[in-house]
């Protein structure tokens, strides 16, 4: 099982490092949450926290608009039962890289809570 859902977590990455939005988004599930301390601060109404797939969409259209060279470097990977924690560094234009921490929970093959932490 831990095979499987690190294999989810790396389509993850190759569809966020593609800015493949549609094959990002179908790796979620349809009222998926996700909670990112940058969506907190770039959109403080939502305390951090969205819900479904269209304010996915929504999020990560404009960062990949705002960010072209937004890139996802990743250190490791760690799978339970239920859940991938993704280590990576965040990679910017013109930015300093960033240490990032992100949990994914999974049930029935989709992502329905994803958590961001930076370091």
């Amino acid at each position: 099982m831990s095979n499987q859902l690190q294999q989810i977590a790396i389509r993850w990455f190759e569809a966020f490092n593609a800015k493949d939005l549609e094959k990002l988004l179908d790796l979620y599930d349809e009222d998926a949450q996700h909670y990112s301390p940058k969506l907190k601060i770039r959109q403080p109404e939502t305390k951090g926290l969205i819900e479904g797939r269209e304010a996915l969409r929504s999020w990560w259209q404009d960062a990949f608009e705002r960010l072209p060279s937004l890139h996802y470097k990743t250190t490791s990977l760690t799978a339970n039962s239920d859940r991938v924690f993704m280590e990576y560094i965040r990679q910017v234009d013109n930015e300093e890289d960033m240490a990032v921490a992100e949990v994914l929970e999974i049930k029935e093959d989709k992502i329905i809570f994803s958590r961001v932490y930076h370091g």
